[in-house]
């Protein structure tokens, strides 16, 4: 017996990316460190050394991949916001509006194509400034990203409706400070706890 299943008119079909492993243009137009930037840069850490230096250099050529979106016929595109293109150091008054332009003219242009933004605001790429100050477990982090959310949403609120807060947190803190195999590499089970807490 073969059974059919269809999906009901409303299903929206997508694609997802994240920032640090497609945006490249790592120290351009004023963007800062981020965890993952110092965490690739470190020979061992990643198979071949590899880095999202350039990645899919999507921050130039978001164009194209606004088309390869189209093309594929899918209805939303779920992407991430870096924190270190918006606030360098992920606080304070020093806010870079080339990263927002960059952002800005993404939305414009799925928009003008049909395809819904989705938004993710944290997608691990955490300013490396904020983590010399402690990172996610330090509870500062909070004021840091209740500043860089708002600063996000006041720019992109009018045009994107759908918003995601984090990218898998448990992966932020079981694998970023519990065994260290992500950025930015602590091993300290307090320190996961304490990621846990705040990301929640």
């Amino acid at each position: 017996m073969i059974l059919k299943h269809t999906f009901p008119d409303e299903f929206l079909w997508g694609v997802a990316t994240s920032s640090y492993q497609i945006e490249g243009a790592w120290n351009v137009d004023g963007k800062g460190h981020s965890i993952w930037d110092t965490f690739s840069h470190q020979s061992g850490n990643i198979k071949n050394d590899d880095n999202g230096d350039i990645a899919c250099d999507h921050y130039n050529r978001w164009q194209e991949d606004i088309h390869l979106i189209k093309k594929l016929g899918v209805k939303a595109y779920r992407f991430s916001i870096s924190w270190p293109r918006i606030l360098p150091t992920g606080v304070g008054e020093g806010v870079n509006e080339k990263g927002l332009d960059f952002y800005d003219l993404l939305v414009d242009g799925l928009l003008a194509e049909g395809i819904t933004p989705f938004v993710t605001l944290y997608h691990w790429d955490l300013p490396q400034y904020l983590q010399d100050q402690g990172g996610w477990p330090n509870r500062s982090i909070l004021n840091a990203f209740e500043e860089y959310t708002n600063i996000v949403s006041h720019r992109l609120g009018d045009r994107v409706k759908h918003w995601i807060t984090h990218n898998e947190p448990q992966v932020v803190s079981s694998l970023g400070y519990m065994t260290g195999t992500h950025a930015p590499s602590c091993s300290s089970w307090k320190q996961a706890l304490e990621t846990t807490h705040h990301i929640l």
